[in-house]
């Protein structure tokens, strides 16, 4: 009886023990989280890098080092409608991706202008290519910069304007779009001198990848010799914009300042002593030295009268304008085409290419201005009043106006380079 009492005793706590292992046994596995196979991460699957377009080199050149030849290659370019062969520009950055170990890229970007980026993409198997053109999303703010002339303008603008504001590339840009606002007003090679201040309100753009670039001038100002000239960017009824001074008056004249844009002087109206000659001469216009092949212009609307060989002048040009005005173009390597005695030509048309044709010692364009028969100082000369802001529109010029002056001129300005944001509070940029 005290056996039977005892075993049953044992009996329960075996299974008491049993029944407790199996719990500890699921409460563990219960407790433990299930397993999930880890995310296999490919960091190195593509090869990357980036081709240039050479000089002398086709797109095919650029398609052959990423492998895209024969049937890719006739793939490839019935499915872009965008890229040109013959069309393509020295120094277009191509942004070529292959997979590992393969023979033939699988993806091609280029930046086909500021606005548009351009992906080729391959398809699986034979199905060839797709063409993709993203439009990037630029921003558009408007910001102000002072600069002071100590030599030139664009020194002056380079010293004033950080890489933060405006890269280099755009800097020249900023230099050249403010020559031509002022192209009939200014010669900027002539007529500032050290101390002499230039203002300018622009639209300034940035993309999402923190790139800036020059957007449109809205306002100026320059001071030559004290005198302030403005400028104030004006849409016509016809869609174009126009510059006008304060007084609403057009800063477009009868005649531009230079028959170059990109240009300095090296020799003025006056008496000289002739390089080839060796001796002194009266030095009936003015010489611009350029590189050779510089586009000249014609500096007012006319008739051409002669376009050919004439001696010293080596080949010459000479346009017939109103009131008695003949301008003359010298030293040029050839002329543009089918340019021609009688032919009508309005400013601004490019007319030859500098050259050193003629008694000349180097390219340059020997320019002259003459007045009813006598050569007259073109840097001196009259050029017109520009044309008024028309009376019906007079009321909404003076709104843009006082709105652009007060962004050009926010106040007293600090002496010295500037840089800020006229939409708010000023800020370094």
């Amino acid at each position: 009886m005290t056996w039977g009492g005892r075993g049953s005793h044992y009996v329960a706590a075996g299974a008491l023990a049993a029944g407790m292992l199996v719990w500890a046994a699921h409460a563990a596995w219960s407790s433990r989280e299930i397993p999930v196979a880890l995310p296999i991460v490919v960091t190195s699957a593509y090869d990357e890098w980036a081709d240039t377009l050479g000089r002398r080199e086709m797109l095919s050149d650029v398609l052959e080092r990423a492998g895209i030849t024969g049937r890719e290659y006739v793939g490839f370019m019935k499915a872009t409608h965008t890229l040109n062969p013959r069309r393509m520009q020295p120094g277009l950055i191509f942004e070529v991706r292959r997979v590992k170990g393969a023979a033939v890229a699988n993806r091609l970007a280029v930046r086909l202008d500021p606005e548009r980026h351009l992906v080729m993409a391959r398809l699986g198997g034979d199905s060839g290519w797709t063409e993709t053109v993203q439009n990037i999303p630029w921003t558009t703010e408007r910001l102000r910069t002072t600069a002071v002339i100590q030599s030139n303008l664009y020194d002056a603008l380079d010293a004033a304007i950080p890489d933060s504001f405006l890269p280099v590339r755009q800097r020249v840009a900023l230099a050249w779009a403010i020559a031509d606002v002022y192209d009939w007003e200014v010669d900027f090679t002539r007529d500032l001198r050290p101390g002499d201040r230039v203002e300018v309100l622009i639209e300034r753009l940035q993309s999402p990848e923190g790139e800036k670039r020059l957007g449109r001038i809205l306002a100026a100002r320059v001071d030559v010799a004290g005198t302030p000239s403005f400028a104030f960017a004006f849409e016509n009824p016809n869609g174009s914009t126009g510059f006008y001074d304060d007084r609403g008056r057009s800063l477009r004249r009868a005649f531009l300042r230079a028959p170059l844009r990109f240009s300095h002087i090296s020799s003025r109206f006056g008496s000289r002593f002739h390089p080839i000659l060796k001796r002194w001469r009266t030095h009936e216009g003015t010489d611009y030295a350029a590189s050779y092949g510089t586009p000249v212009r014609a500096t007012a609307d006319g008739i051409v009268t002669e376009a050919g060989r004439n001696g010293g002048y080596g080949n010459l040009i000479e346009i017939r304008h109103a009131n008695g005005i003949r301008t003359r173009y010298g030293h040029l390597s050839k002329f543009a085409n089918g340019l021609h005695v009688g032919q009508r030509v309005s400013q601004e048309q490019t007319i030859g290419f500098v050259g050193s044709t003629g008694l000349s010692t180097g390219p340059h364009l020997h320019y002259e201005f003459l007045v009813n028969g006598r050569a007259t100082n073109p840097q001196r000369k009259d050029a017109g009043a520009g044309e008024p802001v028309p009376s019906k529109l007079r009321s909404a010029f003076e709104v843009a106006r006082a709105q652009l002056f007060g962004e050009l001129e926010p106040g007293l300005v600090p002496a010295g380079p500037a840089l800020g944001s006229v939409a708010g509070p000023a800020r370094d940029d």
